[in-house]
This record gives C-alpha cells, structure tokens and sequence, in this order.
C-alpha cells in the first residue's frame, strides 16, 4: 500500500485517492481528486467505478467568500415563508452525524443540460477555480458564472475542518491543505451493485492496489493533518 507522503504527492499532481473514513461513520469509501483537475475521463471513472453522488467539498473560508450557506440554513430561512417545509427541513435524526455538509447544487451556466460528463467537468473544474481565486485573495463574481439548482452538490467543509467533524468533506479538504492545492475537491462513494450497500473497505483496498490508486483512511488523515497544523502553528507564532 502506498505511503502517506506519496498519496500526497500523486493528489498534489491532481490524481485520485481513495478516502475511508471510519468504521463507526459512514463506513464509506470515496473518490477524492482536486477540483481543478477533473475532466470528463475524472467524471465518468467516479460515476461508473464509483456510483455515488458526485460532489464538489469547499473549504470552509472560500464557501463564506463566495456566499455559499449550509442548505440546512437555507432550508431554515424558506420554511419561515413555506411552513409546509418545516418537517423536511428538520435533519436531526441523520444516524451517523449531527448535519449534513450540503450547501447549493450548481450548473456552470455555459453547460447545457448540466448532468453529462462534460458539463460536469465544467462546473466542478470551474468551481475549484472559485476557490482558488478566493482563498488568494481575488473576486470571483460566483451568479454570473453559475446557476442554482444544478447537477453538482457543493459541500461546505466545517469551519475547523476535522476538529470540529470527520466527514469525507472535512478529510479531503484536511488532505488539500496538507498538498498545498486549492480546496476544492471532487469526491463521490463507491457503492457495491451486488450488495446494494456501500463497497467493503476490503473490496475498496483491492480496486485501490488493482489501479494503482493510493488508499488512505481517516485516522491517518486525522493523525497527519493535526502534526501539519501543528508545524505551521510553530512556524507562523
């Protein structure tokens, strides 16, 4: 099995990594690449081999910056006009978490139907180019560029990332961060047609070593990201 530091410099060089996150969780293994990097070849590997929803996750500062609320606190505000949706609106009996990271689901507004290889290459690729512009600095117009509701769910990272919640949000974001890239990352779960579930973390590990794809679980993630925010930490004080 590929080593930390080398699962880091393939994601550095915009290749993917396999995610876990942990037993007690979800139990899911992801498709992770960087945002800026995905093409319609990115797109149909993670909905053939993958099979989940194929999401964009945010770094928290760049989803204030670009004006991208939690759903749930959209949800909130509407029900207020709408009580029909109150009941929908309420998420707190999700099992394996507090709340749910979900922001906007988007188009890029140069896409046609939003939903092909293509169009969703454009959008998640022009997404991670949002957050890169806003994390160093620049304006980036976000409605002119996008339209809501769309085919690509933004997630909004946790404002302290794996402090604060362990989702595959705030692992890939953390992982981001640790490659020194823009963070903005793709993922999407690989589930199993046979069992109807997601696929076993065994099952997960052997599509990892058959295609040469580096497999990280949370804890490491979690272990390598508070030693690197400890270093800057030091470096910066």
């Amino acid at each position: 099995m590929i080593d930390f530091e080398e699962a880091l410099k393939k994601f550095r060089r915009g290749k993917f990594v396999l995610i876990y996150d942990f037993e007690e969780r979800e139990g899911e293994t992801d498709f992770a690449i960087p945002a800026i990097h995905v093409t319609p070849k990115e797109v149909a590997k993670m909905r053939i081999d993958g099979g989940g929803l194929i999401c964009v996750a945010i770094h928290p500062k760049a989803a204030n910056k670009l004006g991208l609320p939690f759903m749930h606190d959209i949800l909130r505000v509407a029900s207020e006009k709408m009580p029909e949706i109150k009941k929908i609106a309420k998420a707190d009996d999700i099992k394996y978490d507090s709340r749910s990271s979900f922001s906007l689901w988007v188009n890029h507004r140069r896409t046609f139907t939003g939903i092909t290889d293509n169009d969703r290459a454009m959008t998640i690729k022009r997404i991670g180019e949002a957050v890169d512009a806003v994390m160093l600095g620049k304006n980036f117009d976000f409605g002119s560029e996008f339209r809501s509701p769309g085919h690509v769910a933004i997630l909004r990272a946790a404002d302290n990332l794996i402090y604060e919640r362990v989702g595959q949000t705030e692992l890939s974001i953390a992982l981001a961060e640790m490659a020194g890239i823009a963070p903005a990352v793709a993922i999407c779960e690989m589930l199993d047609a046979e069992s109807g579930k997601a696929l076993s973390k065994q099952d997960a590990v052997r599509y990892a070593e058959e295609n040469d794809i580096p497999f990280i679980d949370g804890k490491t993630i979690v272990q390598n990201y508070r030693e690197f925010r400890e270093v800057n930490v030091k470096i910066f004080s």
